[in-house]
Parts: C-alpha cells; structure tokens; sequence
C-alpha cells in the first residue's frame, strides 16, 4: 500500500485529482529522471480566486487548456497566446485538478535552473496553488498538498530532496510561491505523513 494511504498514483495519474487534460505538454528529453517539485502561485486576474467565465469555466483552469477568453478582462490581454500549463492545480478549498500526467513535461516553469540544471520542466513535477504572494494559503490547501506531495516521493522517490519553489528557479524573474507560503508547516505535515 501506498505511504501516502489517502492518494496513489497510477501511471502517473493521481487518483483523488479530477482529470482535465490540457495541450500545453509534450514527451520529457529521454532517459530523464523526475527529481525535483516546483510549487507555483496564480491567480486569474491577478489576486482574485475562484474568478470564472461566463460560461462557468474557472479561469486559470482556462487558461491551462487554452480556452481562456482574452477579452473577458483586461489583464487577460498581457498574457493572450500564452500556452502554459502544471501537473497539478490546488484551489482555495482544496480542489485538484491534473492537467499533465506525471510522466509528461507540463510547462510550468519557463527559462530556469536547478541545482545548476536548466530546463526545470524537463525534470519536475509543477504543482500550482490558486493564490498569490499577497494572501496566506488556506489550510485545505496545505492539506491536499502535502498528500500529493507524499504520493509523488512514493512513486518518484527521487523527488523526496527535491521540493522547491518557482522563484527558487528563476529568481529575478519569478517571485512565487511567495513570502506568505509557509515551507515550514508544509515540510513538518509531509513528514508526518511520512511517518505514519
């Protein structure tokens, strides 16, 4: 049974996310070992969560499969073509969505480097929080995360020394998960969970 009793992972899916297949993924270069977690922040427009369209569609869900209505705001329009996406994408209460299986490279982390290896996304597992740098993650948040987490060190166990965050990656350009996120409380829950 899995460590982490609650969530598994199956040929890279996670059994308790909602599948939701995005486009803006591809195959990982050959012989590429997954190691490293990238924890992100977004939201749609910029510090409102829970935002959708008109037709009921959360915007950063939107976003990350390409459905995303340029016009249905005005911040919309400094990012329209962008084609991005993360494996993993945790709402307010918790909610998960997958949009990229495990095994596949998500485009989550842009121009970056770890650890002196660039192309992060190579090599990583992007998980996005619905948040921003401004407002303190909710505790279900918190939660979820550090269950997938688990999973993701039980059937990728070289990530277990790899969790960071996206600034970590590309300082100067990137500045999330930012100063309200808490590394410590996620790394005291993850081992918690490790040890039961």
């Amino acid at each position: 049974m899995s460590i982490a009793s609650s969530m598994t992972i199956n040929e890279g899916q996670l059994s308790a996310a909602t599948w939701l297949a995005s486009p803006n993924a591809n195959k990982r270069p050959k012989n590429t070992s997954i190691d490293t977690i990238v924890i992100h922040n977004i939201s749609l427009p910029p510090n409102e969560f829970g935002a959708c369209g008109d037709g009921g569609s959360h915007y950063v869900k939107a976003l990350f499969t390409n459905q995303l209505d340029w016009d249905a705001h005005p911040y919309f329009q400094t990012i329209k073509g962008a084609e991005v996406s993360a494996h993993l994408f945790i709402e307010r209460d918790g909610t998960m969505t997958q949009f990229v299986n495990f095994n596949e490279r998500a485009w989550h982390a842009g121009r970056s480097s770890y650890l002196g290896r660039a192309e992060c996304n190579d090599y990583s597992i992007g998980i996005e929080l619905e948040g921003s740098d401004f407002v303190p993650f909710s505790a279900p948040q918190y939660e979820v995360l550090a269950k997938a987490i688990v999973a993701i060190y039980d059937a990728y166990p070289k990530t277990r020394r790899h969790l960071t965050g996206h600034s970590d990656i590309a300082p100067g350009r990137k500045t999330d998960p930012g100063a309200y996120f808490e590394w410590t409380r996620l790394r005291e829950m993850i081992a918690r969970l490790l040890d039961t």
